[in-house]
């Protein structure tokens, strides 16, 4: 009998028990009406992992997954997500990790389209997976080895070919502020590495050679000619550049198409290396598009710079990789990479702290040491919320207040004022070990502002935390309005959704914007602009909807959800106007599937339906307006001076966004009033093994 060839998916997923070393396979088939990635993990932690399951415990599951276009040829198809239950937020509900590097890619090289990390081992290990050919093992010489040294060795131990996933010291101390770190700097947060840690894994070391069916590799690549030439933008999507160019009809300066003449890769080998004028349709110049280091770190970082990286099937490149010996000579670690948050952190304490450096050089470094740290350490920073409550605490006394002199006294506060950034190496040092009062600020706000008795925290505008269940703003109110803020409450973490955003700030004229607004979703009153937003209406609501599934979507095919969608070209005889059928085409061509872009995003609103579903089942609620979708109070009481829907300020009105939560519970077919999912909208996604057990709990009429 001819085995039948499995088009886009690998066709099975692997398990491993750490606790018995059974290492079993399983069949993708059953779970395709959940497409992959962040589906997949989703489903896997609904029917597997009861209501109430310690996130430490062996019950629990990690589970790394990938999709149907991983891999596959497909532009920017390189990203994982890892679901487990969370250590952080309050009763510790289903979540998403993500990451890109090279990890997903070798999973699905490798014949996976996930792989379940069960059960709890007795002693370190690590899980080494060639192929078809995995092993269990001891990690005993590799435990308590930060990730940059875990990942060297064990790379000289199974070879350059298989990628290192691993945590450091915070993962293994079980600190829910962990990371699991691949590819040197591409790290999945939100606790997951405290989850690895309590299951004494190590890493996950995976080495794929084979390759992926596609059903018509030709669609496949005259579509990313078709999508490289005619739609990508830069980081974000954005299809502008920052600054006035001979071949751009408009420029914004906070545009992260940031390339230009006499701006350098300054430390690149060979000699410097001009990014220039790369222009839409030049398909060699697209990885100079966007120059994160100075984006993030200003034009002190050009020097700096080696080169833009980035994941597994990007063209854009938006990981700044450095290389800096101010860093070395305080951390050991010559080689910085990363982009975002965790390249700008001293703004954030300093603006607590006031240390008064001034140098742009200095505070670079700052960065520089501080990042690599946390990276080689597996330290989350929550987005920025680790630092804003570090800078408070400490400015407030409250660290001297609650620690012990003892431990107090191991930290020299008075580097923090004489430019000695080793005093970062020491205090992060001390957080990842989990054993003094200190490693609370990296349990998140909603643990230490109990213990140590200062609630008001959570109220303070400076407070990056945005839900008092526990977690961050992430393109929330301040980004976005009614449309970021609600994205921020259906998740159970930062909704890490980047689609509003990179439209809304895409660099295109306001008018613009409204004009594909009013095409894309109904009316241009879906789109405001900058710090001058408007009353919620029903074109937000789809506009906000669209946000989360097509977030939901590009975490379950795979796709970087930093550059996709393509709802904005570069090109001025489109009209600017993208191509919101992409993802459909490449499904097409790829698996060989015909869905329509509404059937995939049907696919994307039922992935989102069964995490509320999983979040209903672990609170015990189907109130989740009440008690899940509550904004911090802060949300509304910032600028106090100011009301509501006045320029200049991005504070939210109370009745404007309850009324925003029940147009967009409308839109995904849930209870109006509770946000829950009910009965008719189960049959709608056809999830009648989902209503029945939310049924028999009494959740779902």
């Amino acid at each position: 009998m001819t085995e039948t060839v499995s088009y886009g998916w690998a066709g099975k997923f692997l398990r491993v028990d750490l606790t018995t070393g059974r290492v079993t396979t399983d069949s993708t088939e059953p779970y395709k009406q959940y497409i992959g990635g962040m589906g997949l993990a989703n489903k896997i932690m609904y029917d597997e992992v009861p209501a109430g399951t310690d996130p430490f415990s062996p019950e629990n599951k990690i589970v790394f997954a990938v999709g149907p276009l991983t891999a596959s040829g497909a532009p920017l198809a390189g990203r994982t997500t890892i679901g487990t239950l969370s250590p952080i937020t309050q009763d510790h509900l289903v979540i998403d990790a993500h990451c890109g590097g090279m990890i997903g890619a070798r999973i699905k090289l490798a014949g996976y389209d996930a792989i379940v990390i069960e059960g709890q081992s007795a002693t370190p290990c690590y899980i080494h997976v060639v192929d078809d050919v995995v092993e269990i093992k001891d990690a005993s010489d590799v435990w308590g080895l930060g990730t940059r040294a875990t990942t060297e060795k064990l790379t000289r131990r199974e070879g350059t070919r298989a990628c290192v996933a691993s945590i450091g010291p915070a993962g293994e101390n079980l600190l829910p502020y962990s990371t699991i770190m691949n590819s040197r700097n591409h790290s999945a947060g939100a606790g997951s590495g405290a989850v690895m840690g309590s299951k004494r894994c190590k890493a996950l070391v995976v080495e794929g050679n084979g390759q992926v069916n596609v059903a018509d590799p030709q669609a496949v690549s005259d579509l990313s000619d078709y999508m490289l030439k005619e739609l990508i933008g830069s980081n974000n999507n954005h299809v502008v550049p920052s600054t006035q160019q001979e071949w751009a009809e408009y420029y914004d300066e906070t545009s992260r198409w940031t390339a230009q003449k006499g701006l350098f890769w300054g430390a690149a080998e060979g000699g410097p290396i001009e990014t220039g004028e790369p222009k839409p349709g030049e398909l060699n110049t697209i990885g100079y598009r966007c120059m994160k280091a100075t984006k993030d770190l200003g034009i002190e970082a050009e020097p700096y710079t080696v080169k833009m990286g980035g994941c597994h099937g990007c063209p854009i490149h938006c990981h700044a990789d450095m290389i800096s010996k101010g860093a070395a000579n305080v951390t050991g670690m010559q080689t910085v990479g990363n982009t975002c948050t965790a390249m700008s952190i001293y703004r954030r304490f300093d603006s607590f702290l006031k240390t008064g450096l001034k140098d742009k050089e200095d505070i670079l470094v700052w960065n520089l040491v501080l990042g690599s740290t946390m990276d080689d350490l597996g330290l989350w920073e929550g987005y920025g919320q680790l630092w804003y409550d570090f800078g408070w605490t400490y400015a407030e006394g409250i660290l001297e207040e609650v620690m012990s002199p003892e431990d107090y006294a191991k930290v020299d506060w008075s580097k923090f004022y004489s430019n000695d950034p080793s005093v970062a190496v020491d205090f992060l040092r001390t957080i990842a070990s989990n054993d003094s009062e200190l490693s609370y600020l990296a349990h998140g706000p909603l643990v230490w502002t109990e213990r140590w008795g200062h609630p008001e925290w959570l109220e303070n505008e400076k407070c990056h935390n945005i839900s008092p269940r526990g977690w961050a703003v992430h393109h929330g109110n301040d980004d976005s309005y009614q449309v970021g803020a609600v994205s921020n409450m259906l998740f159970n973490r930062d909704p890490m959704a980047h689609s509003a955003t990179n439209f809304l700030r895409n660099g295109l004229p306001l008018e613009l914007q409204k004009e594909i607004g009013a095409e894309l979703w109904g009316s241009p009153d879906a789109v405001d602009g900058p710090d001058n937003f408007t009353p919620m209406n029903e074109y937000k609501a789809r506009f906000c909807w669209w946000n989360v599934v097509t977030d939901v979507l590009h975490d379950s095919l795979t796709l970087c959800n930093w550059v996709w969608p393509m709802a904005a070209s570069p090109v001025k005889s489109r009209g600017y106007r993208g191509d919101l059928d992409m993802e459909a085409k490449f499904y097409k061509a790829v698996t060989g599937i015909d869905a329509t872009t509404e059937d995939l995003y049907h696919a994307a609103a039922r992935i989102m339906t069964l995490q509320r579903a999983n979040t209903m089942r672990g609170m015990g609620t189907n109130d989740l307006r009440r008690e899940h979708d509550i904004l911090c109070s802060w949300v509304y009481d910032a600028d106090p001076d100011m009301e509501p829907f006045t320029e200049g300020t991005t504070k939210m009105e109370r009745n404007d966004f309850q009324t925003a939560l029940g147009i967009v519970y409308q839109e995904f077919k849930w209870d109006e009033e509770k946000g829950c999912p009910t009965a008719a909208s189960l049959d709608y996604y056809d999830m009648p093994d989902v209503k029945a057990e939310l049924q028999s709990l009494g959740l779902v009429d």
